[in-house]
């Protein structure tokens, strides 16, 4: 029986690890992957040699440059550049080399600032994006379109899910750049150890927020990944192609930290200093759209927190700043 040979773009982020892990539960599949030392996703001519010499049945796209608000407002010229760089070489080699299926990974920062929650897909390019962040959203957008023309254009099946705020094995949990979930697990797995009375969240805890697990999302990319392409048609449009990945429900910052605490097994309080700023008051994706493909997430806050921890506590060496 031949495999699929899938490519998997990313693959040592928390995203495209578990896109890889996932695949690699599939018997008629084969994954490819190729290390940053092994291939530079921004050299365009080694991005098509690889695609020249590799046969490529499917691409993931999940490789991009990331970053919190820090990183976005001090290198905005380097996220707007190596994103665009990376997706257009991917999406372009796939296209010339004769790749029919690919699947690109964006993000819900694609969304306007002020976008009606929850956020529709029809919502984008309908007013302006978040400041701090608009160089790395316009690589994404541009991303889904070059997925568009090469569909309309050339008759591809090139497919685009945009997720909500992810957590899971392989986050980022930097003391410093790390976002809201792995910051929190290593603020209260620091104070445990420490016996410390107390943990302090920046914020009210009143910003509600939505939080799916990146097994959940990598389960929806393969599903969105072997839809039949004319279910995915059906429930699409050639100029809206995107789907959004999220849970549909969100909770508050303060439910959250209680959450993360239990998990983490801190028993002391939790503090909410309301003079750190609390962004968005709520941020929340409309999966409406995912639903109609037949797809909804399985891995609940709770349990999915405690897996993460469980990873972190057998990684945490990996982590010193």
């Amino acid at each position: 029986m031949n495999k699929i040979r899938v490519f998997v773009a990313g693959h040592k982020g928390m995203v495209g690890s578990a896109i890889a892990r996932k695949l690699e539960q599939v018997n008629d599949v084969e994954v490819i992957t190729r290390d940053r030392g092994e291939l530079d996703l921004i050299n365009q001519s080694d991005v098509m040699g690889v695609f020249a010499t590799e046969p490529i049945d499917q691409v993931y796209l999940a490789a991009a440059k990331v970053g919190g608000i820090h990183a976005n407002n001090e290198y905005p010229a380097e996220f707007i550049y190596q994103n665009l760089m990376i997706q257009n070489n991917i999406i372009h080699a796939a296209h010339v080399t004769g790749v029919d299926k690919l699947l690109f990974l964006g993000s819900s920062c694609i969304y306007p600032k002020l976008a009606e929650q929850p956020m529709r897909e029809d919502a984008l390019l309908t007013g302006l994006l978040e400041p701090t962040n608009e160089p790395y959203a316009i690589a994404k957008i541009a991303g889904i379109k070059l997925c568009e023309s090469y569909n309309r254009q050339y008759g591809r099946d090139y497919r685009s899910v945009m997720p909500t705020n992810l957590y899971g094995e392989n986050d980022n949990f930097h003391l410093e750049n790390s976002h809201v979930i792995p910051a929190l697990m290593r603020r209260f797995h620091g104070a445990k150890l420490a016996g410390d009375k107390e943990v302090v969240v920046w914020g009210s805890g009143k910003p509600m927020r939505e939080f799916l697990h990146v097994d959940d999302m990598a389960a929806a990319c393969v599903y969105v990944m072997n839809l039949n392409k004319g279910a995915y048609q059906a429930n699409t449009e050639a100029m809206l192609s995107h789907v959004n990945v999220g849970t549909g429900v969100d909770c508050t910052i303060r439910e959250m930290a209680e959450t993360m605490k239990k998990v983490v097994g801190f028993e002391g309080s939790i503090i909410f200093d309301a003079s750190k700023p609390d962004g968005a008051p709520r941020k929340l994706m409309d999966v409406n759209r995912l639903a109609k493909l037949g797809w909804s997430c399985s891995i609940e806050l709770e349990k999915g927190l405690a897996r993460t921890y469980k990873w972190f506590l057998e990684n945490k060496s990996l982590f010193r700043k």
